[in-house]
């Protein structure tokens, strides 16, 4: 019944589908070989199938990004400059539920019928695009411009409206997978390591994906070594926009970060960056941000340079982990905030860590407001001279600029010679 449907709703529009296949004409480029993420553009959250369900009537729902196979689609070229969304997980397509017209008509999963219900124009956006079904000529849209965890993915009257607009993001090609039931894990069973090569060599990205907004990070994203790029136009502008923001006990592993990646990576709590690599250091490569004095963000492995100022920034209280970790031409590798407006005493932690000059410090705390560093297994490349500063202590404040008090070990700067190596 349904592939009747479609012939006779198709024949009925040929007068209205040139007008949406011209639209569609200047999409984005599609790899149809490639998995793709869904963004909304307003929310951050990714197109979903609810609860991972594979049948057919499976309804469409935004979810926080988990790269887990029920959020992964394929562009599937359909002929005449339409598309279908192919899901991985269920092999199903995004399918118009019972053929409606009307504003709010819900998206499920369906088996391919090459219907005009499945099949969607694919429109630009400033680097987003609309996703406009054949038959009814709406939109893909999120309900009610929500934001919310498990907000119903509906259609809607175009209005070019943040909450209709999706972010392409390329995760690799791959042949589809036969449907699987029970849950579907978020980290992959294979995870490159997270010390860095034993001969400083950096990894090679494995793709790229262009990043217009912030992406934000809740539980693990794992990104494969695909180089995230373009949020910022580069430079060491104040306030710029970070690449991704990782909320309380978000994981973010195997990215890296290449030209143009903003204020890099905000922690707004307790998180972990594991074998991440900043190409380019901006203003930041990564800064502890949250309000708990319990919280902890570990950075284990990956690396970063061309860092003109510093490559970690720590504004809020808790402890900074720097563990396995490589940088290259910075200026420094970690600072506690001098002149914040709120200040707190802050602890930070590094472990073997490798430096290659030029650099001109190390850390730098606010000893009178009670920070506190601890550092070994430290390895200076290329400082026969011994320039490089270890730790550096300062007269931190909230407004104004901190004053540099004193150099080298103390009851602030916890460590000995002998825990730093020139070669």
């Amino acid at each position: 019944m349904r592939t009747a449907v479609a012939a006779l709703v198709t024949a009925a529009l040929v007068g209205t589908l040139g007008l949406i296949s011209a639209l569609g004409a200047n999409a984005a480029t599609i790899d149809p070989s490639a998995w793709y993420v869904l963004v909304n553009r307003k929310s951050d959250k990714v197109l979903d199938v609810q609860g991972q369900a594979t049948g057919d009537g499976s309804p469409l729902v935004q979810s926080t990004r988990t790269d887990a196979t029920s959020q992964q689609f394929r562009v599937v070229d359909a002929g005449g400059g339409w598309y279908e969304l192919l899901n991985r997980r269920s092999g199903k397509v995004v399918d118009l539920w019972e053929w409606s017209t009307a504003d709010g008509a819900t998206f499920r999963l369906f088996t391919d019928l090459n219907g005009a219900n499945q099949r969607f124009g694919i429109v630009d956006q400033s680097g987003y695009v609309r996703f406009v079904n054949q038959h009814s000529g709406k939109v893909l849209q999120v309900a009610g411009a929500s934001t919310a965890e498990g907000a119903a993915v509906v259609q809607g009257s175009d209005t070019k409206s943040y909450h209709q607009q999706w972010l392409l993001v390329k995760l690799g090609n791959g042949s589809t997978p036969a449907p699987t039931t029970g849950p579907t894990p978020t980290t992959p069973p294979s995870t490159p390591p997270s010390t860095p090569p034993s001969n400083g060599s950096w990894p090679t990205a494995t793709g790229q994906q262009r990043v217009i907004s912030t992406i934000a990070v809740s539980g693990t994203f794992d990104g494969r070594l695909v180089r995230y790029y373009g949020i910022s136009s580069g430079g060491q502008d104040e306030s710029q926009p970070p690449m991704f923001k990782l909320a309380d006990g978000a994981v973010l592993t195997n990215v890296i970060l290449g030209s143009g990646a903003g204020d890099g990576v905000h922690c707004t709590g307790t998180c972990t960056l594991r074998n991440v690599w900043w190409e380019d250091v901006e203003e930041d490569a990564a800064t502890l941000k949250g309000s708990s004095s319990s919280q902890v963000m570990t950075v284990d492995g990956g690396g970063a340079r061309s860092a003109s100022d510093k490559v970690f920034q720590h504004n809020g209280p808790g402890t900074f982990v720097i563990k396995n970790f490589q940088a290259t031409d910075i200026g420094k590798l970690y600072r506690s905030c001098g002149n914040c407006s709120t200040q707190y005493a802050r602890t930070v932690v590094v472990q073997n860590v490798t430096i290659t000059a030029p650099a001109k410090s190390l850390v730098g705390i606010n000893s009178n407001l009670g920070d506190r560093a601890t550092l070994s297994g430290i390895t200076l490349v290329n400082d026969w001279s011994k320039k490089v500063a270890i730790c550096e202590e300062y007269r931190g404040v909230t407004s104004g600029e901190p004053t540099k008090v004193s150099s080298g070990p103390s009851a602030a700067c916890g460590y000995s010679p002998s825990a730093v190596v020139y070669r």
